[in-house]
């Protein structure tokens, strides 16, 4: 066998050759010529090392530009799981609009959003102004010409035993939590009707599913985003919007790490987790909707709760 050129273990039995090797070289100090196999070895596997690297690169560049492209409105983006979800939104190449009524905060994320290359506006916003919602509208229009993703996260919490409620506590956090994002909704269809495409997120809770003591404000307008979730699905089906929401348990966001509340304390998440599972409904194609999603701590009291 003196000479011989042995096969390769790795591929065929009709292999003798590769593309980064011709030929296997024989070890001049073997007595019977036969190929030395960690040198075999040691090519097959600089070769597949290399094939592996260039397809974990180009799979990392498809993976980083899901969003590229694509337009995003989100409100109360200054703060919180607003802050998280852009932020997310923002590393998969989305273009941004964040809404928020604290102009420092909103600056601050905005900052932090350019950093990571997104192009992003900002829009001092009430929703719970009408006025000041089809301006929002109208600036995203201006400055991007469409609209791809709607985010309605602004929200407001508040509470107490239900005879002690004032109308006006009432009122605050209907009016942030369902007709704020009612009217966002309605400037949104407007605007993906003619499009034929969209996408709606709205961010409910888990108090939607089952109530803490003294929050029925709350409860009770995180109820009506399930019904509004739902019939901003039907509606928009026939012209490619979709509509789901997703409802987060406890997460950490500033001003519950800064409390003392016992509730507070409680097993808690990040708004970047929760910003995973907002991008995972957002990147669907879109002949897919996520129309209902719970996301919670594992160690959470909510199954068995009320």
């Amino acid at each position: 066998m003196t000479g011989a050129v042995m096969r390769c273990p790795l591929c065929s039995p009709k292999h003798q050759g590769h593309p980064n090797s011709p030929e296997y070289l024989t070890d001049p100090g073997d007595r019977n010529g036969n190929t030395v196999w960690f040198t075999v070895l040691y090519k097959e596997m600089s070769f597949l090392r290399t094939g592996y690297n260039k397809l974990a690169v180009r799979r990392r560049e498809d993976y980083m530009g899901q969003l590229a492209g694509k337009v995003c409105i989100i409100t109360g983006g200054g703060t919180g799981i607003g802050k998280g979800i852009a932020r997310a939104f923002a590393k998969e190449g989305a273009s941004l609009v964040l809404a928020a009524r604290q102009v420092e905060r909103l600056g601050v994320s905005v900052d932090e959003m350019r950093g990571y290359g997104a192009p992003t506006e900002a829009v001092r916003t009430d929703v719970t102004d009408e006025g000041q919602v089809r301006a929002l509208f109208a600036r995203t229009i201006e400055r991007f010409g469409r609209l791809d993703v709607l985010v309605n996260n602004s929200g407001a919490f508040d509470g107490g035993p239900i005879d002690e409620i004032s109308l006006d506590t009432w009122r605050k956090v209907i009016d942030v939590n369902l007709t704020g994002v009612f009217l966002c909704t309605r400037e949104a269809m407007k605007i993906m009707k003619g499009q034929r495409s969209g996408r709606i997120i709205n961010i409910g809770s888990i108090s939607s599913r089952m109530p803490r003591m003294n929050s029925a404000p709350y409860t009770a307008s995180k109820h009506g985003i399930i019904g509004l979730t739902k019939s901003t699905a039907l509606e928009g089906r026939e012209y490619g919007i979709s509509a789901g929401a997703l409802h987060p348990g406890n997460v950490e966001v500033e001003w519950r790490a800064a409390s003392t509340r016992p509730s507070d304390q409680e097993p808690m998440m990040t708004p970047d987790d929760i910003a995973v599972a907002a991008l995972a409904m957002a990147v669907l194609p879109p002949y897919a909707n996520m129309l209902d999603a719970t996301v919670l701590p594992v160690g959470q009291l909510y199954v068995g709760r009320g």
